[in-house]
């Protein structure tokens, strides 16, 4: 997809980060927008700003952990505007805990969002976009988390991405062998300057809150992390939403928005030692 003007995007967690980005990047390529969070305020928030911006938009409030919520979102989204060209499957949220220290709840609570979410996006979208026989695109956000064994995100957070990545993968594949004209991408990004983190403490009760970020990071890995940006510096949500849309163009199933040494350096050490047991 390369031509963007009056064609119709819906972008899950949309309200903050990069699916605010994303959102305001859709406007400035003169897009149709359809916006969704649970956080009404900014929510509506974005949408001001949008159509200050003479944007074309719906905002809709969307729990994606609910297949009710999402299949809303395509009726009010095929109510106004017909169609459906552009499917980013964003929302998501994080919640570090050593593996063995997570609540069962804080397995649903993580999967429902970031990963069962992207399963409900799709199974509701992309049969609307083959109905339509038209070019469209399908874009998950996974992490680079979801490409590597580590990260600040935890196992929840790490389990969902890896994930998103097989199944765009294997999405890009039926799509394929079948013919229908929608492209997938997949996109790893590496750290990004956003909110991720404040969505999981907005579901702790008040009394948890303070020191959320002393006990879940600790000051050791607080160190690592630091070393690590200083080798991979974050990206603002802008910067990610503009490689992003560069991937769309270029039809990329894997979009990497960070590509410093590091990383791949990671990455090769991973699949090293996997090739290994193959000796």
């Amino acid at each position: 997809m390369k031509d963007f003007k009056d064609k119709v995007a819906v972008i899950t967690g949309a309200a903050s980060g990069i699916g605010q980005a994303l959102a305001y990047q859709c406007g400035k390529e003169g897009m149709k927008v359809v916006i969704s969070d649970i956080d009404e305020k900014r929510l509506r928030r974005t949408e001001r700003k949008l159509k200050r911006e003479g944007t074309v938009v719906l905002s809709v409030i969307t729990d994606v952990s609910k297949h009710g919520d999402i299949e809303d979102l395509a009726k009010k989204t095929l109510d106004a505007f017909g169609a459906v060209h552009l499917l980013f499957n964003n929302a998501g949220v994080a919640l570090p805990k050593l593996t063995w220290e997570y609540e069962l709840d804080d397995w649903d609570f993580v999967l429902g969002i970031n990963l069962m979410g992207v399963i409900y996006g799709i199974r509701t979208f992309i049969p609307q976009m083959i109905k339509q026989d038209t070019e469209c695109h399908v874009v998950n956000i996974s992490s680079i988390e979801g490409l590597l064994y580590n990260g600040v995100g935890g196992a929840t957070y790490g389990v969902c991405k890896h994930a998103l990545v097989f199944l765009s993968e294997r999405l890009t594949q039926e799509l394929e062998e079948n013919d229908h004209k929608i492209k997938v991408s997949v996109v790893c990004p590496g750290f990004v300057m956003t909110n991720i983190f404040m969505s999981s403490i907005n579901r702790l009760p008040e009394e948890a809150r303070d020191g959320f970020f002393q006990s879940e990071m600790d000051e050791e890995t607080m160190e690592n992390l630091q070393e690590f940006l200083e080798q991979s510096p974050g990206k603002t949500p802008e910067e990610v939403a503009d490689i992003v849309f560069q991937g769309i163009k270029d039809e990329k199933l894997y979009i990497l928005t960070h590509k410093q040494p590091i990383l791949k350096d990671m990455l090769k050490e991973r699949y090293d030692a996997i090739l290994k047991a193959f000796d």
